[in-house]
């Protein structure tokens, strides 16, 4: 059994909660913007003691509505300055937020609802307190006392309903929480069956904020510090990322629509950003359609290999001449118009959620944008490991944190020990035992540790395929390189039981029609899943997947699909990861067909 500990170097609060670094930046830098909030087409900033007073009114609003400390209060909302807004008064109030994906269903915010035993919730819009009020004609939401929305002027009305609230009160109320006190109950994703709330408390953050925000200090205390958030913020990893922010004053932003996202980089111009992989495989398919769209396609590619080759050799010590000189070329014909999409300041990525693949690893490092690739859960409260700008070993996701200890047991699977693993499983004993057995959480993924330290994901356990001669195989492998391609947007590699490895794949709506058009393929997607040309592309895709496993482990046949797998649809979860069980339900009739003589 492998273990490897990195020790503790810093010295985590004793005391106090989350709200005292909105106290202290206004106190130390009241005058300091931390915050751009988007009105309209416009960014406004917002000062540290604005973001106070705001964050204050809202609290008192709470209070007066009944809240009482240890309340649960439901938030449910796209990625806006409103969210982490709320997230604050709710703990000024000495509750615990409880986030809920915006675009879940009724009947996933029913049991949220019911389950957290929520006494009230924030919606964005109408058609979110349609779905609640849905949820509550199906008999969850017992608890509700109170349901404001935003689009309702819910911070005007709680603050109106605050003004009796003293400063004095809400002080006494606001630091009567204590860092073993529940933070927030945020419940997972769902890849396999009901969502579980995770409990955080205000010590879980703390750790990891030290240490995270230690560790990272090329990315939280440089002059100018920025990011713009556009992850949901239900989402542990956007949610440790806005905490940071706040505790180191960097200026933060928000970007709700996803088709926005390039116009808000470029006016906004953060100094790095976070990304699960999948977007990082969107901005470098883009990249490559639009330049074959324009004629420079093979340019794109050259470049594109020399960024990789260039960035592979930092890891050797030495960069050729010959690739050195290309390098500094396709850095002003095609790298500089990448960092110019992301707003031209950008330098670093954190990415996490899934393995991000090493050829797009040293691919952005070879543009200029290092991403840091880390891993965490819901459960660890984000990061357990993370590569550092000094520390990287790209195709790992880094040494563990400070304080933090790794296992490897003897089935493979990673167990992890730290001051930021949750205390639980919200009303569920059993699951908690489950996960925690004498101090070690067990991932549930399966994983490798190094001489050094360096964490390699090699796949879930759960997700192993046992072919019918007895070989295991790990899907991630093959699927992360299938999702690589350009043209590529999911796939699944099944084979569990069978004689061999195959794979469904969906097309990317966005991609297709550059490639039809310069292939001269009239039509949809649909009308093409039969196309020579595009099945020997997709083939070439498989091929390069391949080369990365073992004969036994390949994919020996795939199919293409006319469907998309969406979260909408409920196949994927709302960190884009594909919900196996789900597609493997209503797919089977694809999947058995690969196997047909």
């Amino acid at each position: 059994m492998r273990e490897f500990a990195a020790p503790l170097t810093i010295e985590i609060p004793a005391a106090g909660n989350l709200t005292d670094d909105v106290v202290r930046n206004s106190r130390e830098a009241a005058d300091d913007v931390v915050f751009n909030r988007r009105v309209a087409d416009a960014w406004v900033d917002v000062t540290a003691r604005e973001f106070l007073e705001e964050v204050s009114a809202v609290a008192k609003g709470l209070m007066a509505a009944g809240i009482e400390a240890g309340d649960r209060v439901a938030l449910i909302s796209k990625t806006r300055y409103e969210w982490t807004l709320l997230d604050y008064a709710i703990w000024f109030a000495g509750a615990v937020t409880v986030p809920v994906y915006e675009t879940s269903s009724a009947e996933q915010i029913g049991w949220i609802l019911q389950d957290s035993a929520a006494r009230a919730v924030v919606a964005e819009n109408a058609q979110h307190l349609a779905r609640i009020r849905e949820a509550r004609e199906a008999g969850a939401g017992s608890h509700l006392n109170h349901v404001w929305s935003l689009e309702d002027n819910a911070l005007r009305v709680l603050s109106k309903l605050g003004e009796d609230i003293s400063d004095e009160a809400l002080e006494a109320r606001r630091a009567s929480t204590g860092p073993s006190d529940l933070a927030t109950l945020l419940y997972t994703s769902g890849t396999t069956g009901r969502p579980k709330g995770c409990m955080l408390t205000h010590a879980n953050f703390a750790f990891e904020l030290e240490v995270a925000t230690t560790e990272l200090h090329d990315l939280f205390d440089t002059p100018g510090a920025a990011t713009l958030l556009f992850l949901p913020l239900a989402h542990v990893f956007a949610r440790i990322i806005q905490v940071g922010c706040v505790k180191q004053r960097v200026r933060l932003g928000h970007s709700a629509d996803i088709t926005h996202l390039l116009a808000d980089l470029e006016a906004f111009q953060p100094t790095f950003i976070l990304a699960v992989p999948r977007v990082f495989e969107k901005v470098f398919n883009s990249a490559s359609q639009s330049a074959t769209a324009d004629g420079h396609g093979k340019l794109f590619e050259r470049a594109a290999e020399t960024a990789i080759a260039w960035s592979r050799a930092q890891d050797k010590g030495r960069v050729p001449l010959r690739v050195k000189a290309q390098h500094a070329l396709f850095d002003k014909l095609v790298y500089g118009k990448l960092r110019a999409a992301l707003g031209g300041k950008c330098s670093f990525a954190v990415s996490g959620g899934a393995p991000l693949g090493e050829r797009l690893g040293h691919f952005y490092r070879g543009v200029g944008v290092t991403v840091l690739e880390g891993y965490g859960l819901t459960e660890t409260t984000a990061a357990l490991t993370v590569n550092l700008p000094d520390a990287q070993k790209i195709g790992t996701v880094g040494r563990p944190l400070p304080g933090t200890a790794v296992r490897v047991a003897d089935d493979g699977e990673l167990l992890f020990r730290g001051p930021q693993v949750f205390t639980g499983y919200w009303a569920n004993e059993t699951a908690t035992a489950e996960a925690v057995t004498d101090g070690w959480f067990h991932t549930g993924d399966v994983g490798e540790v190094d001489d050094e330290g360096f964490v390699r994901i090699t796949g879930r356990q759960k997700e192993i395929l046992v072919t019918a001669g007895g070989k295991n195989v790990s899907p991630a492998v093959l699927e992360d390189r299938l999702r690589a391609h350009a043209l590529i947007d999911q796939c699944i590699v099944v084979g569990d039981g069978q004689p061999f490895i195959a794979a469904l794949v969906t097309l990317d709506r966005d991609a297709f029609p550059a490639w039809a058009e310069a292939h001269g393929k009239p039509g949809s997607v649909a009308d093409n899943l039969d196309d020579p040309d595009l099945l020997a592309e997709i083939d070439r895709a498989v091929d390069d997947a391949n080369a990365a496993v073992s004969r036994a482990e390949a994919i020996r046949k795939f199919a293409v699909l006319a469907d998309e797998w969406t979260e909408e649809g409920g196949h994927l979860t709302p960190s884009l990861k594909l919900k196996r069980n789900v597609v493997m339900r209503e797919f089977r009739a694809d999947v058995e067909a690969l196997y047909l003589p």
